[in-house]
């Protein structure tokens, strides 16, 4: 008797978790479908895809870029923009043809109108005997344009210069939907075999890196760890870096299902804007945030297990530049996932404070005021931190607020540069650009070089008249500490002699490779620098 109630009691339950089960995957479905139906709906609201969404060119694959020297990926580019022109920008619509469309021949942002065309892998070389070698790393859906003033830099301090465009980037935003991360950091290793065969290998290697491409140079630098056959860094600089994104680019891909179905094409797009700047994409792929955010789980993890291994005590010193003020990157990722780990290796994290004395102050959010004080763990910790801030909440005048690795006391010194009283904060895009750019700065010290200067416009009107949101044109695109961190930079160069001023140096001819002669003396992209690596 007891028994068969037993037998009638898990009965019961059994199909209570059935009945449950069934209903949770009911559940399931349901949300399924609606989040599909959704997806669907907000895709087909927005613009149709142009040929620039659908056109990908061929580029190397990893095993290919692994095999291959730097003038036979030059090549490969070559071959790549000349299909961009025939496919793109010959076979445009009449309605396509505007003024600001990049890939129009005869607009103002044409890149290909320039001299030099920074969409292309470019090479620096000194003046004199090599010092050192530097790569340099652009970030996602950029061009090394953004790494342009940097490499400038490590040029004028003898050091070799080598910044690759990476896969994807450089032509149209619809090669981004064809290349994955396994291919930029193929071409990040090929970049360090050219630049160390162009400087030699008795000098120093830096690893340069901007957004995505500080990933990059985090993962190569990990991977030299374990991998005897690279070439070991010495020093590690990273602008803005994506050490962690957003948890939405975690599930990316699920927002790109409609697009297996031809007619909802669209939906593997988050964003489709107009491409009115000529160095870096506006639209946006779903296949792009995937593959970010699969290249920061790959970074997060190898951190992870070469700190468990006692392996990070052999990794080049980090100097980190980071704006509290992130919404591309996770600016706490760079703390809680890098520099939590890191040894007391000479790192040391630069942080860019909001603009405490903006008038706009009392439109912040509550949480910003504080930002900078609630990033940071107590000291001491075992990396130096600066925290570049106002004097105080009523001067526009900057410090830097210096705690060193293993201290706790903050030694404040004044930084000679102030806030525009406009502006209050930095942005991710902002780090690497001087206020004199003539595309992105907001003082260009010559306008529309590139065709558009994108850091100065200021428009006024009514809302939901643009095709993009206010916050693409409201975002800050130049940095007002730049010279304070090229200086940053230069004291961890090696000097030549004990006379050389390594600072900061603004030269008026190298602001734009396009009447620079200084950089058209050294510019080496495509064609032009294929007989320099043939020898390689």
């Amino acid at each position: 008797m007891a028994l068969m109630r037993l037998n009638k009691l898990l009965n019961q339950s059994g199909l209570r978790i059935v009945s449950l089960a069934k209903k949770t995957l009911a559940a399931a479905v349901i949300v399924v479908v609606v989040f599909f139906i959704g997806r669907i709906y907000e895709s087909e609201r927005g613009p149709a895809l142009q040929r620039w969404h659908t056109w990908s060119g061929d580029e190397m694959t990893a095993d290919e870029i692994d095999r291959a020297n730097f003038a036979s990926y030059l090549k490969r580019e070559d071959e790549i923009f000349a299909d961009l022109r025939r496919e793109v920008s010959d076979r445009l619509s009449a309605a396509d043809k505007t003024p600001i469309n990049r890939f129009y021949r005869e607009s103002l942002v044409y890149p290909q109108r320039f001299t030099p065309d920074w969409n292309r892998s470019f090479i620096l070389l000194p003046s004199g005997k090599p010092r050192g070698a530097v790569v340099l790393l652009h970030g996602l859906t950029d061009s090394p344009y953004s790494v342009r003033y940097l490499a400038e830099d490590y040029r004028r301090q003898g050091f070799v210069a080598v910044a690759p465009r990476l896969p994807g980037h450089g032509t149209a935003p619809g090669a981004l939907t064809r290349v994955d991360w396994e291919q930029w950091l193929a071409t990040t290793r090929l970049a360090v075999r050219e630049a160390t065969r162009l400087a030699g290998g008795d000098v120093p290697l830096h690893l340069v890196g901007y957004s995505n491409g500080g990933a990059l140079a985090l993962k190569y630098a990990l991977d030299e760890l374990t991998d005897k056959s690279l070439v070991r860094p010495q020093q590690i600089i990273l602008l803005s870096p994506m050490i962690g994104v957003t948890a939405f680019a975690r599930f990316a891909g699920l927002a790109g299902l409609p697009s297996v179905f031809p007619a909802f094409a669209r939906a593997a797009w988050l964003n489709v804007i107009p491409e009115f700047n000529p160095y870096k994409y506006n639209s946006f792929p779903v296949k792009a945030a995937r593959q970010s955010w699969l290249l920061t789980q790959a970074l997060q993890k190898q951190i992870i297990q070469a700190a468990q291994s006692q392996r990070l005590a052999s990794l080049a010193p980090v100097l980190t530049f980071q704006s509290v003020i992130d919404s591309t990157v996770s600016t706490r990722a760079v703390v809680d996932s890098l520099y939590r780990y890191l040894p007391d290796n000479g790192s040391e994290l630069v942080i860019f404070d909001i603009n405490q004395a903006a008038n706009l102050r009392a439109l912040f959010r509550p949480a910003t005021y504080s930002a900078v004080n609630t990033l940071l763990p107590p000291a001491p910790r075992p990396y130096s931190t600066t925290i570049v801030t106002n004097g105080n909440e009523h001067t526009l005048d900057t410090v830097a607020r210096l705690t060193l690795a293993g201290q706790t006391a903050e030694v404040t010194q004044a930084v000679h540069l102030a806030w525009p009283q406009d502006m209050y904060s930095l942005s991710h895009i902002a780090v690497p650009f001087p206020i004199t750019d003539s595309l992105y700065g907001r003082e260009p010290r010559e306008k529309n070089l590139s065709g558009i200067s994108l850091g100065t416009i200021s428009l006024r009107g009514e809302t939901a008249t643009l095709s993009l949101g206010l916050d693409t044109l409201m975002r800050a695109t130049s940095n007002p500490f730049f010279p304070y961190l090229l200086q940053r930079i230069n004291q961890r160069l090696p000097l030549v002699s004990e006379h050389q001023n390594v600072q900061y140096r603004p030269q008026r001819n190298t602001d734009e490779g396009s009447r620079g002669n200084e950089a058209e003396k050294t510019h080496k992209s495509g064609a032009d620098a294929k007989e320099n690596a043939d020898a390689g």
